[in-house]
């Protein structure tokens, strides 16, 4: 039997309340303690935002530039992450156990880049995402496609699993070539997806009312990176949809095929969590790609 506890007196201070602290989410106030604790693995807390990288392109165009062999190229990101963004398979073949980060796993699928992509299904169970340790699932969500309702349901169902086991659902508004990618369009997707339940909307930027799309959606938007741009750019784009609410940016391509992704990542993260200017943010990542390039070069790995 364990001893009693005599210490006198006990210290509990009835004049002092209960502290209340609030959740820093955008819209998260009102989740189970689960939820919000897998909802802070993924933005950080001081400053309430995601430098996310997404590395899922293989589940529905194969082997991606950049993307050949993720235990090689992207394994050594994730230290820089705050979160991953990827598939099952990928992480269990190829991301060490030891990664302390959020894990966001794709959990929509079906065709391939053959196929009509927005006829995708449910590809994962929630179960297999809590015995993964995720911290949100993510399912595309096709506005404006051929199977809209159909993955609108996805993203429903999904959201219902989330619910009961405290899994956050990670909503990418998926833009088809037909679709013209203006504020009107983005903030109809990104609205549709909060209102039915998703946490987080992953969205891309646009040039013109970046900012009413993210005022008007009640729960965080994250920057879709898209299609390849110079680094100078890519770096400009975030900067620009973090000063225009976005509460980060899950970039691919700008980083995992960029000349060097290791310094890429870190720039990136350097906009998002310090509000860095792009072309100081630029001029990191030079700084940085020639030491890692030094570095290299001293290994005899150059």
């Amino acid at each position: 039997m364990p001893e009693a506890d005599q210490s006198e007196p006990k210290q509990f201070r009835p004049d002092v309340p209960q502290a209340r602290t609030p959740f820093f989410v955008k819209g998260a106030g009102a989740y189970d303690w689960g939820m919000q604790n897998r909802l802070a693995r993924i933005f950080r807390p001081d400053s309430g935002r995601t430098a996310m990288l997404a590395v899922d392109h293989g589940y529905f165009q194969g082997p991606t530039t950049g993307l050949e062999r993720i235990d090689l190229d992207i394994a050594p990101l994730v230290v820089h992450a705050d979160a991953l963004m990827l598939t099952r398979g990928s992480l269990r073949s190829s991301i060490p156990a030891s990664m302390t980060g959020g894990i966001v796993l794709r959990a929509s699928g079906g065709p391939s880049i053959l196929k009509d992509l927005s006829d995708e299904q449910i590809a994962l169970d929630i179960e297999d995402a809590l015995r993964l340790g995720a911290s949100a699932v993510a399912v595309q969500v096709f506005i404006g496609g051929e199977c809209e309702s159909q993955t609108v349901i996805n993203m429903t169902r999904l959201v219902d699993a989330g619910l009961r086991f405290g899994m956050p659902v990670l909503a990418v508004t998926a833009v088809g070539r037909e679709l013209t990618r203006d504020a009107r369009y983005l903030g109809l997707a990104t609205r549709i997806c909060a209102e039915l339940g998703a946490q987080i909307v992953k969205t891309y930027y646009c040039e013109e009312g970046f900012a009413d799309i993210t005022a008007g959606c009640p729960v965080p938007i994250v920057m879709a990176g898209g299609k390849k741009l110079s680094e100078r750019d890519a770096l400009e784009m975030a900067y620009r949809a973090i000063d225009q609410g976005a509460a980060g940016v899950d970039m691919g391509r700008n980083i995992f095929q960029s000349a060097c992704p290791a310094a890429m990542i870190q720039a990136v993260a350097a906009v998002v969590h310090e509000m860095e200017r792009p072309e100081r943010a630029h001029q990191r990542y030079l700084d940085l790609k020639a030491a890692i390039d030094r570095g290299r070069q001293k290994s005899g790995k150059g």
